[in-house]
């Protein structure tokens, strides 16, 4: 037989004491006492409670908004918001890396409650996920060689797979090379595969960085036309539409106590909210 600790014969005495006392109340009393019992049991249980958890969908590739630092770790402006709402939400959300033309799809099928990318508000998009209150404003920027013109006779545009640029050329009836990231957007153009790119703001800053592309010498325009230029939010899933009071509070708090700011200054040049 094995031994018996302490604890359990304390327990085992306290038990039967319990039971001895409960014997000699009266039912009405001991009624009062087993709901009582009752009550802490439960209370005893939410204290250990398993922590809330997200799915948080994130971009990988794509600087300044979402990237490897020297050192593995995911950062930029998109992550770094993200990880300040959790923070601020006090729930534990667990980063998953994602393409951006999966991005949709995986919040209506469920596999992630919220995609931290910056999501143009278009109506096919709205008719499937819902959006938090947008957290910067975005433009597009056409980047092409002095003279080529967007809708030219054999102009190939590089836009990323799942983007609102590359709805936008497709709805056109122009030519595109579609890339899996923004961070790969330079590459076609640089081998002469595409002769223009639709690029979203923030990717742009990236992008004129790299010598290769800045000695093509293109020009970039601002993309003045609606489907292009507007709110940026994150996607939360249709599955969990409570989260939005919460990610949209907690938004609104961060810009109110500096974080916001912080992080504004951290990874862009100028303010973008």
């Amino acid at each position: 037989m094995a031994p018996v600790d302490d604890a359990t014969r304390h327990s085992d005495i306290l038990e039967i004491n319990v039971k001895s006392c409960q014997e000699r109340m009266p039912p009405r009393l001991r009624l009062a006492v087993a709901c009582l019992a009752a009550v802490l049991c439960l209370a005893g249980g939410a204290t250990h409670a398993a922590p809330t958890v997200l799915k948080v969908a994130i971009l990988e590739n794509s600087p300044p908004m979402a990237y490897r630092d020297a050192d593995g770790r995911l950062t930029g402006f998109s992550v770094e918001i993200a990880r300040a709402l959790c923070q601020e939400m006090q729930v534990h959300c667990e980063f998953q890396v994602i393409f951006l033309e999966r991005v949709i799809d995986a919040l209506v099928g469920g596999e992630v409650d919220i995609a931290a990318v910056s999501l143009l508000d278009t109506p096919e998009r709205r008719a499937r996920i819902i959006f938090a209150k947008p957290y910067f404003r975005s433009i597009s920027l056409w980047f092409a060689r002095p003279g080529v013109m967007p809708g030219d006779q054999g102009v190939r545009v590089a836009t990323v797979k799942g983007s609102a640029q590359e709805r936008y050329v497709r709805q056109q009836g122009w030519d595109t090379v579609a890339v899996a990231t923004n961070g790969d957007l330079g590459k076609p153009l640089v081998a002469g595969v595409a002769q223009a790119a639709i690029v979203p703001m923030n990717t742009a800053l990236n992008l004129v960085k790299d010598p290769e592309f800045r000695r093509l010498g293109f020009d970039s325009t601002v993309m003045k036309v609606p489907e292009l230029v507007g709110n940026a939010s994150f996607g939360i899933s249709p599955h969990r539409p409570e989260l939005k009071e919460s990610v949209d509070s907690a938004l609104e708090r961060i810009q109110r106590n500096g974080v916001y700011e912080r992080i504004n200054t951290q990874f862009l040049p100028f303010r973008v909210h």
